[in-house]
């Protein structure tokens, strides 16, 4: 490892390094085994969060708990795989070398107590350089800037992880906002491909939640409304200029 990182162009490592310091999920290097747990970087419950704090508290035991066993059990293969949990919907990315060690850690992560479903998004093939992780962390902010930045979505409750230029976008939100999240996203530069991995609610969902949150205290930041569709295939955003953005891939 210490020879990818002499070989890496310095100024993705302070990119990266900047990054890091704006809170931006990445992954964590452990020996020559690539795994990241995708809530571990941020570490504390978060308040601008739709889930109960238990929830959180939740994803995060979920998320340590398949690091742990993952690592174990892969520790002398060339496997890199991402592991990121949200309200107990485990989002499964990264590359192993076969399709055998893809179907393991696929059980693996869907033995793990509380997992309510998997979302594989692994790939066969080999693990992505360092210098493409550093790529990763500089998109993963660049959306979630973007996303904070717009003035007709609550940008915070969107968990965003990002998967050698795939950029996957996880949160409960409703139908409006998931496209609009996925339409923010596709239109970053660099972004290559947005799979949304939402947990969509209604419209009346997402005010009881509101007002759970308002009575215990935590005071969410209003919701911005505007009209919208879902597409359900597959689709391709526009930018501002008139050229096409990412394609926007629906999961869930």
């Amino acid at each position: 490892m210490g020879q990818e990182v002499k070989n890496t162009p310095r100024r993705f490592i302070r990119l990266a390094s900047i990054a890091l310091c704006l809170g931006a999920t990445t992954v964590t290097l452990s020996g020559c085994f690539p795994l990241a747990a995708g809530g571990m970087v941020a570490g504390a419950v978060s308040l601008a969060d739709r889930r109960t704090t238990a929830a959180q508290a939740e994803d995060q035991t979920i998320e340590l708990k398949a690091f742990t066993r993952l690592r174990d059990r892969f520790k002398s293969e060339p496997t890199s795989i991402s592991v990121t949990s949200f309200n107990r919907i485990v989002l499964v990315t990264g590359y192993v070398p076969n399709q055998a060690a893809k179907t393991e850690a696929i059980r693996m992560v869907s033995a793990v107590e509380n997992v309510r479903s998997v979302l594989d998004e692994l790939v066969v093939g080999p693990k992505p350089s360092l210098q493409t992780y550093g790529t990763d962390t500089v998109l993963t902010t660049r959306v979630k800037t973007a996303l904070i930045a717009a003035k007709d979505i609550q940008g915070n409750v969107v968990k965003v992880y990002t998967e050698s230029s795939t950029v996957f976008l996880m949160g409960i939100v409703t139908d409006r906002e998931a496209t609009r999240a996925a339409d923010i996203a596709s239109r970053v530069s660099g972004v290559r491909r947005v799979v949304r991995a939402f947990e969509v609610i209604s419209e009346a969902e997402l005010g009881r939640i509101q007002q759970q949150q308002k009575d215990q205290g935590t005071s969410p930041a209003p919701t911005a409304t505007s009209s919208g569709s879902v597409s359900s295939s597959p689709s391709m955003a526009t930018d501002s200029a008139g050229g096409a953005g990412a394609v926007v891939t629906p999961i869930r």
